[in-house]
């Protein structure tokens, strides 16, 4: 038994293999996560209504401290798929070091609050305050940079920008005075607001961008190799996304881990909303993206060359988004 066990183990970190589940043979994807809420959540919806398994992939989702730190385990082959920092993915892939493809968005907007202490009452006032993000390169050093330079502030010369570690970690660091800003999730950001210490500068779902937020990447050679079990993990996902919208039970048991009661509702409502049913990339969202790194590779890049929109073209034209949202209605 304990043979078995450390074979099992061990063979979760390769990019994909089989396992045998009673008398089948079901294939691993070893998804890397990064952060707490939108994201993860949806994940937990998804296993929770036991997705994977009704579509045939055993998916381990393996959570690691930051966007960097996925794109650095998507380039070494440890993960095959990489959620939900589209961002830091393309940092990725703009470098070379791997084929990175996006294959699904879906939530194609700027999601987090940016949330300040309480001196701050305009951007201005944000001129030579300490921002904190989870890493450099990462989806939150990206975000934030985007929403700096939406208020007419240069990140590089206007404020300090620090690595802190992902959304609980920021939320410490503000709540104990060492960081004046931060973006915080919509899941954590009544916590912080409550301590006193901050308050909500902006709500960034309400800022006019196209953003590809929240998404699945890929590594480019695992379309190759193993097409119709990515195809079979996103028919779940899309499913899962299909559960949080309709089954409102299961969602927001999923928050009350993370929530009090008074808030599950309206941050359900919110996400619920937020969330695509028909979670394509598009283009403008995840070229606003790339027009925000700071690597001179990504100059000139252009969002179609790091995007692949057949597996989910597939999914809606073989109509199984419209029958399940039939099956609600």
């Amino acid at each position: 038994m304990i043979k078995r066990f450390t074979f099992c183990f061990v063979i979760a970190f390769f990019l994909t293999c089989s396992v045998m589940a009673g008398a089948q043979n079901i294939p691993v994807l070893n998804l890397g996560f990064s952060g707490s809420g939108v994201g993860a959540d949806l994940l937990k919806v998804t296993e929770r209504a036991n997705l994977w398994r009704k579509h045939g992939v055993d998916v381990r989702p393996i959570y690691l401290t930051s966007g960097t730190l996925m794109a650095q385990t998507l380039s070494a082959g440890d993960i095959g798929l990489a959620g939900f920092d589209v961002t830091a993915m393309l940092n990725l892939g703009v470098s070379g070091a791997t084929d990175i493809k996006v294959i699904s968005v879906m939530i194609n907007r700027l999601e987090p609050f940016f949330v300040v202490r309480k001196t701050i009452d305009t951007p201005a006032d944000l001129k030579g305050k300490t921002v904190a993000i989870s890493r450099y390169g990462s989806g939150s050093d990206i975000i934030t940079r985007v929403i700096l330079r939406y208020w007419k502030l240069d990140p590089d010369k206007d404020v300090r920008i620090l690595q802190s570690g992902n959304t609980p970690s920021r939320i410490a660091a503000l709540m104990g005075g060492h960081m004046d800003a931060a973006i915080v999730s919509s899941t954590q950001v009544k916590k912080i607001v409550a301590s006193g210490c901050c308050r909500v500068f902006a709500d960034l779902a309400e800022l006019p961008l196209d953003y590809a937020n929240y998404g699945v990447v890929v590594d480019g050679s695992l379309l190759k190799t193993q097409r119709a079990n990515v195809r079979r993990f996103l028919e779940a996902l899309t499913e899962g996304i299909f559960v949080y919208k309709t089954k409102p039970e299961i969602a927001k048991a999923v928050l009350r881990q993370s929530l009090e009661e008074a808030d599950v509702g309206p941050v359900y409502e919110r996400l619920a909303k937020s969330m695509n049913p028909y979670p394509l990339p598009e283009a403008k969202g995840i070229q606003t993206a790339l027009d925000a790194l700071l690597t001179p590779k990504a100059r000139g890049a252009r969002a179609e060359s790091f995007m692949d929109t057949s597996l989910m073209e597939e999914i809606k034209k073989s109509g199984f988004i419209d029958r399940l949202y039939a099956k609600a209605s």
